[in-house]
């Protein structure tokens, strides 16, 4: 008896899929999806990608719904006029007690969508809050930008659902007969601080004393570029972590005047099996919100045991003015960091117009 993803491979190569409908559908569903992005973030690691293909076709959704697994029923929820386009793969492999699956994948030109699942087979390191922590990739020469999002998560069976999206540099053209999708590590135990009002007098921030130039890592805001000079930057000199700051997973080591700009720095050790992170910004009495004028980061050491990530807020707000502001801050924590060595080989087919 043929398998169903055997007799759905063999239905969606007997079609041909109108190619001005189907580039509408994927370019559209690459603009509008919230998601994670390796590339976006500030302090993210840049990604090496490598590709999958899959068929693309118009089947109809009535006729694959009727007999669709949990991922499927998840892909037309979450986009349904690109769902019909995957292709199922429904490979897995196992390390450490965790299962990953393949379940389908779409790619067309340059870019690429792929839906995997993450099971735990024996305890309890899946949860709604799992995150891949920029360790997968896919094998291919060229470099790519990628993102990650989250797309669903069942408790019943501690099986989390990833969509993942990735868009080779320079229009290269995403060829090859076969694929290998690969995992590394995931993070879980996710928890957010969200608008929390930071313990802090700021009438008392003064001019630093102690302040040190730093190689920055990474950075966001509109005068990232004006206060980063060829990678270097004048950063405080970080301090015993304060107490009160009530984030836990991240220290607050310093703040004080640079330049006439106010500086705020946190610390976290051993952030690359964490990736805690957030930013502070101000809200004056009537509640309007002030916004940071830029951030950056910077390292005590690159990969030695020891590691401290530092992250600085910098805002434009002159020092006699300060007191007038509350500091508040949204962040992200997690509790725990999960290795392994989960690998997929697929095969896969570019989609030809029609």
């Amino acid at each position: 008896m043929m398998m169903f993803s055997e007799e759905y491979r063999h239905m969606i190569d007997q079609v041909h899929p109108n190619d001005e409908l189907l580039c509408h559908i994927l370019e559209s569903a690459h603009s509008g999806k919230e998601k994670k992005s390796k590339t976006s973030a500030s302090f993210r690691k840049p990604v090496i990608a490598v590709i999958a293909v899959c068929i693309c076709m118009s089947l109809s959704v009535p006729v694959l719904a009727e007999k669709v697994e949990p991922v499927y029923q998840l892909m037309y929820t979450v986009s349904p006029e690109l769902a019909q386009f995957f292709m199922p793969v429904q490979k897995s492999d196992e390390d450490n007690g965790i299962k990953m699956e393949v379940a389908s994948a779409c790619i067309r030109g340059n870019a690429a969508d792929i839906y995997i699942t993450m099971q735990d087979l024996t305890g309890d390191r899946i949860d709604g809050t799992t995150d891949l922590n920029d360790s997968y990739s896919i094998n291919r020469p060229f470099s790519s930008l990628a993102s990650c999002q989250r797309v669903g998560y069942d408790q019943k069976t501690k099986t989390a659902t990833f969509l993942i999206s990735i868009t080779e540099w320079g229009n290269q053209k995403i060829a090859g007969d076969k694929i290998t999708f690969s995992v590394g590590e995931f993070i879980s135990g996710k928890k957010d601080y969200e608008d929390i009002r930071v313990p802090v007098d700021l009438s008392s921030a003064a001019t630093a004393k102690n302040i040190k130039k730093v190689d920055s890592t990474g950075g966001s805001g509109k005068d990232y570029e004006k206060y980063i000079v060829e990678g270097k930057t004048t950063a405080l000199t970080p301090s015993r972590a304060m107490d009160g700051f009530p984030v836990e997973g991240i220290e607050l080591t310093g703040i004080g005047y640079i330049g006439g700009k106010l500086h705020i720095q946190t610390a976290v050790y051993d952030n690359l099996d964490k990736d805690n992170h957030g930013y502070f910004y101000l809200k004056d009495a009537d509640g309007s919100i002030v916004d940071l004028d830029y951030a950056f980061s910077f390292l005590n050491q690159f990969q030695q045991p020891g590691r401290i990530d530092y992250d600085e807020c910098v805002f434009d707000v002159p020092q006699k003015k300060i007191g007038n502001y509350i500091l508040y801050g949204s962040f992200v924590t997690s509790s725990m960091h999960t290795e392994g060595n989960w690998r997929v080989t697929f095969p896969l087919k570019q989609a030809e117009a029609s």
